[in-house]
This record gives structure tokens, sequence and C-alpha cells, in this order.
């Protein structure tokens, strides 16, 4: 998400800091292309004009004009109206006595019932909610059963009556269920259209007002653009949205969508869903995603999917070797099977500040096999050759090539970039004025 805009942002300002000294002219020309990029990515029209109309006039002012490091101010300042358009965060509201009742809404195709599963499951994960997903879709007859399928993958119950009943009276029953479980949340996955209806509108008015959901959560498929942002006012106005969930954030390279819709409609997004599986739903921090589309990282993301997958004591025994300087390829293979589990190595390298260029230049399934490769060269290496990469001599390394299905130049080179990461390395863990550079730009 956001990868052709991210790129053509950071070429705006590299010119930017190229000149220097920066004249009226100099701050025209490059909001001009920030626009064009702007609207390259899909954002609204509207939005765009605002938003950079904010920009120049803070630009062209004594704090980017008399300024030492101009081009960094243009930077901050982009930053910061950026953020003013993304909004506040904003978190489910679930105040007041239980169950509380979310009803999902959106087009057919957008994601709910995915979504639906994958938001009873972060409940339950991240705030110990344990929740009641309703099968109110009965104009799709596979929305039932996928619900239902869904359901058991993540041990949550769903309530579903086929798709004779209609729609109110399914969740009438549901609501009687989720008070006579003691269910902390009932989720409705509502019927959707392949574009908005009045029979749809006046379904969900009536379902509104039955269920008197406590969030009604518009889920738009960002890879519709500008037609996602229609779309939100639509619903809107009939049903009153509280909050938006955008899915299929990973399958656009624009994105404008996430910029775009808090804006025009006032509502926050609450939300970014990402690929099939049930875990990829993530809160939507505006901060976050700001600092990403202006190509300085995301680690405190990072930071968190670190934690939920590496083992602290592990990780506590490794920080030990990194400083005496005892890491070795065994404790490399170790590490990179942990990064695995975090997510594929293009995104995780997006979220470090300044390696975001370098994840443009790698494919995924490039990356992928150069994972596998690694893999198997190091697991072709004796338990000592492993802990002393020293010992591999010609003779050795033929051997390490035949057993991984590699050339001897391609373990030599995983051998000289292992040796260039254990002095990057060392040098982290002795403290780097790399990221202090970065932080020190925005306070």
């Amino acid at each position: 998400m956001f990868e052709s805009l991210q790129t053509k942002l950071n070429a705006v300002f590299d010119k930017l800091a190229a000149r220097g000294r920066l004249t009226e002219q100099d701050v025209d020309v490059a909001l001009r292309e920030v626009r064009l990029a702007l609207l390259e990515a899909d954002v609204n029209f509207r939005v765009v004009k605002q938003l950079v109309a904010r920009v120049r006039e803070r630009a062209i002012g004594a704090e980017v004009m008399q300024s030492l490091t101009p081009a960094q101010q243009v930077v901050k300042i982009v930053h910061s109206e950026l953020l003013q358009t993304l909004g506040e965060p904003a978190r489910l509201d679930l105040s007041g006595p239980s169950p509380h009742v979310v009803m999902l809404v959106g087009l057919q195709g957008s994601g709910k019932t995915t979504t639906a599963a994958k938001l009873a499951l972060s409940l339950r994960k991240n705030q110990n909610k344990r929740a009641l997903l309703v099968a109110a879709d009965t104009y799709r007859p596979a929305a039932v059963t996928q619900l239902e399928v869904l359901g058991k993958q993540i041990d949550t119950p769903v309530h579903s009556e086929g798709t004779k009943v209609p729609p109110p009276e399914i969740v009438r029953h549901a609501l009687q269920r989720g008070r006579e479980g003691a269910f902390d949340v009932i989720i409705l996955d509502t019927a959707g259209r392949l574009q908005i209806s009045e029979e749809m509108m006046r379904e969900l008015e009536q379902i509104k007002a039955l269920a008197k959901p406590q969030e009604i959560l518009l889920v738009a498929d960002a890879m519709t653009g500008q037609e996602a942002v229609n779309v939100a006012k639509g619903f809107h106005e009939r049903v009153n949205v509280t909050g938006l969930i955008l899915t299929k954030v990973d399958g656009d390279a624009r994105g404008g969508a996430a910029i775009s819709m808090r804006e025009v409609t006032g509502v926050p997004i609450k939300y970014l869903a990402t690929g099939e599986k049930l875990d990829g739903l993530e809160p939507f921090h505006p901060d976050r995603l700001a600092t990403r589309i202006l190509g300085m990282g995301d680690m405190l993301t990072l930071i968190e999917r670190a934690g939920e997958t590496v083992d602290k004591a592990d990780a506590e025994r490794m920080s030990r070797k990194l400083v005496k300087g005892e890491f070795n390829l065994e404790d490399f293979l170790g590490q990179l099977q942990q990064i695995k589990k975090m997510g594929p190595l293009t995104q995780l390298l997006d979220m470090i500040p300044g390696m975001g260029r370098m994840a443009q230049d790698l494919a995924p399934d490039v990356t992928d096999k150069q994972f596998r490769q690694i893999e198997a060269i190091i697991n072709s290496m004796t338990p000592q050759e492993r802990r002393d990469p020293k010992l591999l001599n010609g003779s050795r390394k033929r051997r390490v090539a035949k057993g991984s299905g590699s050339s001897v130049m391609e373990v030599n080179d995983l051998l000289n970039q292992f040796r260039q990461m254990q002095r990057m390395m060392k040098q982290m863990s002795s403290g780097g004025r790399g990221m202090r550079g970065i932080l020190d730009m925005f306070r």
C-alpha cells in the first residue's frame, strides 16, 4: 500500500534536499509534484487541494525559509498536514453493558464476511472479548456457509438460520441468544450488493432500529480507489456509519482511499485488513501510516509484530551474544526463521526507517526464494561450521554448495553478507546515530 506514492514523494524531497536553501518557486514546483503524486495515488481531488494549500501556507513561511534544513522542514510540514487529514486514532467503542452490537455494512465483494471473523478473533486475542458471529447475509447463499466455516476455524460460535428467514428476524433471534449466552460482542454480517440500492438501505435501517448497534462499521475495499469514497458517503448518509475498515490494503500500491475517506466523510478509519489470514486485522494508526507514506518507516508496528512472534528468552540470549560479538550462522538461521513468522521481508524492510527503497527493489517472490536458499546453505553445514564459519575452506564450501543445490559463489556471497551483518550488529548494539537523526527531525 502507498508504494508508488512513497516513491514519488521521496523523489520530490530528494530534489528539495539537493537545492539547500529554498525559494518560494522551489516550494511551488515541489508541491505541484506532490499534488500529482497524490492524485495518481487515487486521493480525492478536494482532499488534495486542501492538503496542498495548507502545506504551501506553512512552507513559504519563516519555519522553512529561515531553517538550516529547509527540505527536512518541508517533510515535517507534509507529515503534520497528512496527520491532520488522516484524523485522530479511533478505537472500537465497547463501553457500557454487554453484549455490544457491532454491525458490518458494505458492498458485495468488499470482504465483510472474512472481516467479521477477523474482528471476532482480534477482540478475543487483544481484549479477551467473547463474540457471537451472526450470518445475516441471506442473499448470497455462500456467505452463511463461509461464516460458519470461518467460525469453526477461529473457535467462535455462529448464529445462522439459513437463507429463508428474513435478516431482521435472524438478528432478533441472535440478540436473544447473545444476551442469554452472556456474550461480550455480537457481530452482524449483513448483506451487500454490487451497488448501493434502496432495498438494501431499507433493510439495513430496519436492522439498525432493531439491534441498536453501538458501532456501525463500513467495510470498504481499498482497491476501489475514488469509488470507495462515494460508497462511504452513501452508507453514512443512510445508516450513520461510526467507523471504517479498509480491506485489501496490501493489494493496492496507490491506497488513496485511506487518505480520502476520513476527510470526506468525517468518519474515522478504525482497522486495516490485509490478506486472507484471519489474524490480518490491525488497528489503524494515522501517525504510523503518515510516516510510512513519507518513507520514514513504522518501527512501532514492527516492534509490536516482533513482540507477538519472538521468544523473549531467546531474544535476551541473542542480545548478550551480539554484545559479545559471538553471533554465528546457527544464530543467524534461528533469527531468519523468527523473521519469516513476522511476514514478508519486503513488508518488514518498509517499516524500518531508510529501508523503504530497498524493499521496493525486492520482489516478494525473490526474497522468499533467497530465504529458502540461505536456509538450505546453512543446513548443509556441520554444527561446527555454523558456529565457526572460518572452518569453511574450499573443499568444505564445495560440499555445502552441492548439498544445498547452490554454487560456491552463492555460498561465498552468503558468508560475505553474514560478516557485514556481524559488523553492523556490533555497531547497532553499541548505539548507532542513525535513529537519533531521524527522531531529531520531529522534535
